[in-house]
């Protein structure tokens, strides 16, 4: 590795402006998941936001801040492929977001953005909300700096039959749902398309679908069907066509390989993928991201909260064969992302997961490479975040010890940097 204060890599060369901002990171280890290691007394260059130098710690520099995390092991910060950040949590209420009105919804959004990021999270694909489009408004307030939060891209609702696993359910049928929580809904292939065309007109970043049946919505079955493989494939064509794509809420085994047909970038939850379904997954390049750690939180929780039982009866069926595919698809070698469905659990907790992927077949390092990059990759933001070689925003974060021996210590993560910008200290 080239001497910090040189050049970061051989061909780049980095002209700061005038005045610009610089903060150089000693950190004590950095765990390096492009390259799969860990590097001792090492410092990181931040100039303007983004990494520009990293190597050698060589003493205290003449210019700029300097973060001391020498007592710290550093990561780039984290990503979760799966959030729930705007419309705030439901907790177990299937109406909740009818009692809710939407600057409610924004302002519970606001603060739960704030712990996400704090907990570690400084990137997160929000995957849903039933107020249409408050996860634009989310992103775009976080982006201009009048909300405090993680990067942000959004999917501006859910393209979901009306309802079906997308749609607010449980009401009188003489309630009227509000047109904001209709902006996703489909019932034939031109009307897929319609929609989607309607949210990225809109400032949607990607797309997501409910192909099959919900655990946590009411008269919605996860193994069943619910979009057509007409109405998938038209709207995965739609989203090419805006230079993006849609991922697929699926747990049934049928909704998994449809919407890996239709052209889909990820699988959101997969619990009851059959081995053809992972077959399929790893031949296509599709990522499976798969929430292992919720089904422990609703069972618990739920019951605690007396959640409804049909929730808590579709948890139990498929808990343990979502874990269960999990082992599959790391053996198999599937792109496995880093997603927890934030929102379903109390906010800040994410980090719980990781311990889970170890237990079902990932090493420490394959874990934080989930969270890091290999969930870059299926956000599109390689180049942006998931690392922190040069080019890489200055996002990362300090945690005591080393998680590649003890996983849980991303759990209690120290310190918070975004962009260079230090949101969380060690106290």
């Amino acid at each position: 590795m080239k001497c910090f204060y040189g050049l970061a890599a051989a061909g780049l060369l980095v002209v700061a402006p005038l005045q610009a901002e610089t903060v150089y990171v000693h950190a004590g280890h950095l765990i390096d998941p492009e390259r799969g290691r860990t590097l001792a007394d090492q410092g990181v260059k931040v100039v303007d936001g983004r990494v520009v130098a990293v190597g050698p710690w060589q003493g205290t520099p003449g210019d700029g801040t300097v973060v001391d995390w020498s007592a710290y092991t550093v990561l780039p910060g984290l990503l979760d492929c799966h959030t729930h950040l705007s419309d705030g949590s439901a907790e177990g209420d299937p109406i909740q977001p009818l009692a809710s009105t939407e600057a409610q919804s924004v302002l519970r959004g606001v603060a739960a953005a704030k712990v996400e990021l704090l907990s570690g999270f400084t990137s997160v694909r929000d995957v849903g909300v039933y107020r249409g489009l408050t996860d634009v408004a989310l992103r775009d307030a976080i982006d201009n700096g009048t909300v405090e939060g993680p990067r942000m891209i959004v999917a501006g609702a859910y393209i979901t039959i009306p309802g079906g696993g997308g749609a607010v359910t449980g009401f009188a049928p003489d309630v009227q749902i509000p047109a904001d929580m209709q902006y996703g809904y489909v019932r034939n292939a031109d009307e897929a398309r319609a929609r989607v065309d309607f949210l990225f007109q809109h400032g949607a970043d990607f797309i997501k679908m409910i192909a099959t049946g919900a655990v946590l919505a009411l008269g919605s079955e996860p193994g069943a069907l619910e979009l057509t493989p007409d109405e998938m494939q038209a709207a995965c064509d739609e989203a090419r066509l805006h230079g993006s794509y849609c991922i697929a809420h699926a747990h049934g085994a049928a909704g998994i390989k449809a919407a890996i047909r239709a052209g889909v970038r990820s699988i959101e939850h997969a619990s009851l993928i059959d081995d053809e379904g992972i077959t399929m997954a790893k031949q296509a390049g599709v990522w499976l991201d798969m929430d292992i750690y919720d089904g422990d939180w609703i069972n618990d929780e739920g019951v605690k909260q007396g959640w409804p039982a049909e929730y808590l009866r579709k948890n139990r069926e498929t808990t343990d064969e979502q874990r269960d595919g999990f082992a599959k698809a790391v053996k198999a070698g599937v792109k496995l992302s880093f997603g927890t469905d934030a929102g379903v659990y109390r906010y800040g907790l994410g980090a719980r997961q990781f311990a889970y992927m170890v237990r079902y077949g990932m090493t420490p390092m394959q874990a934080i490479q989930a969270a890091t990059t290999v969930s870059a990759e299926l956000m599109r933001r390689s180049k942006d975040v998931g690392a922190l070689s040069p080019g890489h925003y200055g996002d990362m974060i300090a945690v005591a010890g080393d998680p590649l021996h003890d996983i849980r210590l991303l759990e209690d993560v120290k310190g918070v940097i975004k962009g260079g910008e230090v949101v969380k200290a060690p106290r």
